[in-house]
């Protein structure tokens, strides 16, 4: 088991992670009843504060990676299915992370601890790096865009994950990732990840800080 996740310095990067080991495996696990009841309280207020908006994008672009359309970070994409109502439901862990996310408008990253196989790192895709992100076979172009990555190269980022380490029905283990800014709020990936915790452990998992560094 990998003791963290060394990482690439970008000014105003701010990376939180966590290990979460499940009490059984994912299939089995409900999602809170309260979801669509949380969802529907911040619905009315769903959006996230332009500062905060243009600082993610702001740590996101510095390698050349463009944040925009449909490369622009999941947190928006979370926003603005709250505010139309056609909120996501995928599985309870990646739930609880959608939920954080749409929380604290920051992206959060929710990968299958097993397939992502360790040690994990925190780098910027190289050109012409890329990778698949869904079930139909469609691709994310990875140039410049800070990516959690495992020993067979980049598998999560802030704006879709790889569907090769996406938790399924027989996941046990989760490592989760806070995508974050120093500004305009230096406090903000903390108490993301703090919320984060406590929604996996209402789920009945042992969670373990992963040091980034």
């Amino acid at each position: 088991m990998s003791d963290g996740i060394a990482g690439e310095a970008l000014p105003d990067f701010a990376v939180r992670a966590v290990l979460a080991l499940l009490p059984r495996p994912l299939g089995e696990l409900q999602a809170p009843g309260d979801a669509a009841a949380e969802v529907a309280a911040m619905r009315r207020g769903a959006g996230i504060d332009a500062a905060l908006r243009t600082a993610v994008r702001d740590v996101l672009r510095q390698r050349g990676y463009r944040p925009t359309g449909r490369g622009k970070p999941s947190s928006e994409y979370l926003a603005n299915a709250a505010a139309e109502g056609r909120w996501p439901s995928v599985n309870a862990v990646v739930d609880a992370g959608n939920l954080a996310s749409l929380r604290h408008g920051l992206p959060i990253s929710v990968v299958d601890a097993d397939l992502a196989r360790a040690p994990w790192t925190v780098r910027c895709g190289a050109d012409g790096e890329r990778y698949v992100f869904n079930s139909s076979g469609q691709e994310i172009e990875l140039g410049g865009l800070p990516c959690l990555c495992d020993r067979d190269g980049p598998c999560a980022n802030a704006v879709k994950d790889s569907q090769r380490t996406k938790t399924s029905a027989a996941t046990k283990r989760v490592l989760a990732i806070v995508w974050g800014s120093s500004r305009p709020d230096a406090d903000l990936p903390e108490r993301t990840l703090q919320d984060l915790e406590r929604r996996l452990q209402a789920l009945g998992a042992e969670t373990r800080r992963m040091p980034t560094v």
